[in-house]
């Protein structure tokens, strides 16, 4: 089937992310979507088993989002957010300082989850630059780590992941240090933490599962030994939960599993569904008191142009009020238990060294890399949609998927690898 008019127009001109243009193979040409399914321009639709990036935690098109977003564009559907405030902003701000744990009370909309990160390390280097501290200006991340791709992202994620290597020697320097996942790194982290705190503004890191940096975990107590030690040493502790909010773990939020406050938390992807663009930094009491004062320099001087978009927070407050009225994660935790007995005998599969799972992410490590197209492809002819990172083959449904379709996900994974031929 030869592909329509508006794909060979658009290739000439479009650049996608994360490909090398001139040798990738084409995209997928798609029309539609319907709940756990892509549907392709040429009639075939494929099971997704990533949910666009983590997003589509209802599912593609739920009706209630669809709705709102509809509503609310009849009735208004942008205005700044300079110097003018409307519901839907205001009720989705109130409505998330509710639910985050904590005195996680001050809400700071944008547009994207790099964004969002990369104001909340302004804030956090702002936050100390109000007090008249200048000399901490840099921050503790961790290697396996990813935050973003613009460059105050990039320069705290793991200079060896791969993405970023390239700038090296143009980003911002920070500490990228171990996570202390047991006493001997915790005591690690803790010595240099005594030489170089009074340098570091904060300590950022993705609580219980580093995300796009390879779906590696760590426990509750490693998030508890960080809160210790950004309070020994009177550093902020952000939590980007970009990726692990809304579910993904099993919890609302992981910081919730492993019952620890950031001063900072940042949230996006699935924040509205999975149907448009939205992100939030959220500031403690504590953070947000900083900034509040006589001084106008004292301001947090940042404002996307479509920050707190109407139509994104209608899709914000829809995607909240099925989490509400839906046992999303009860829904989570069951496709856990079910990609864990599915997917577990990959390991013994040659080329397999690791199969984890924790709430809705389920992970088949492999031990050598392999050809990521040829992979991409398997996938299809089996009808999933499943992209891996680097040498990890990773599932995170839609928290909505029927069993038939997850057990169509796992059975294509085992199938492809047992196959030998990645």
């Amino acid at each position: 089937m030869s592909a329509p008019a508006w794909y060979d127009n658009g290739m000439r001109h479009i650049w996608l992310p994360y490909r090398q243009m001139k040798t990738a193979a084409p995209p997928l040409a798609v029309t539609k979507t319907h709940g756990s399914r892509i549907v392709l321009e040429d009639g075939r639709e494929l099971i997704d088993g990533i949910a666009s990036w983590w997003t589509a935690v209802h599912g593609y098109n739920p009706p209630h989002i669809t709705n709102a977003i509809a509503e609310q564009a009849a009735r208004m559907p942008h205005v700044m957010l300079g110097g003018l405030l409307h519901d839907q902003a205001a009720r989705l701000a109130t409505r998330l300082a509710a639910l985050l744990p904590g005195d996680l009370s001050r809400v700071f909309f944008s547009e994207s989850g790099s964004v969002a990160v990369e104001v909340a390390l302004k804030m956090a280097v702002q936050f100390w630059l109000n007090r008249g501290v200048r000399t901490r200006t840099k921050f503790v991340a961790f290697k396996g780590g990813y935050h973003g791709d613009t460059f105050a992202t990039m320069a705290i994620c793991d200079p060896e992941e791969g993405m970023h290597t390239l700038f090296a020697g143009v980003l911002a320097q920070n500490f990228i240090c171990e996570l202390p996942r047991d006493e001997e790194s915790a005591e690690a982290l803790d010595r240099f933490l005594a030489n170089h705190a009074d340098e570091a503004a904060a300590i950022i890191v993705e609580p219980l599962v580093q995300g796009a940096g390879g779906m590696v975990f760590h426990d509750e107590q490693t998030l508890q030994r960080l809160r210790a030690l950004a309070d020994k040493y009177d550093l902020l502790l952000i939590f980007d939960e970009i990726f692990t909010g809304f579910g993904r773990t099993g919890a609302m939020f992981a910081s919730e599993a492993a019952k620890v406050v950031p001063d900072i938390m940042t949230i996006g992807k699935a924040l509205t569904g999975g149907t448009l663009p939205l992100a939030a930094t959220v500031a403690s009491g504590k953070v947000f008191d900083a900034f509040f004062s006589d001084e106008p320099l004292h301001a947090l001087m940042h404002g996307p142009t479509y920050m707190g978009n109407a139509l994104v927070c209608a899709a914000a407050n829809a995607s909240l009020d099925l989490f509400e009225s839906q046992n999303r994660l009860l829904a989570a935790n069951d496709i856990g238990k079910a990609m864990a007995t599915a997917l577990g005998p990959c390991l013994s599969l040659p080329g397999v060294s690791d199969v984890r799972v924790r709430g809705g992410i389920g992970v088949v490590e492999l031990a050598g890399t392999p050809n990521r197209e040829a992979l991409c492809q398997r996938f299809v002819a089996e009808g999933v949609w499943v992209r891996p990172l680097r040498n990890v083959v990773y599932l995170t449904p839609a928290l909505t998927i029927s069993e038939g379709e997850l057990a169509a996900l796992t059975g294509a994974v085992r199938k492809v690898l047992e196959s030998g031929t990645v």
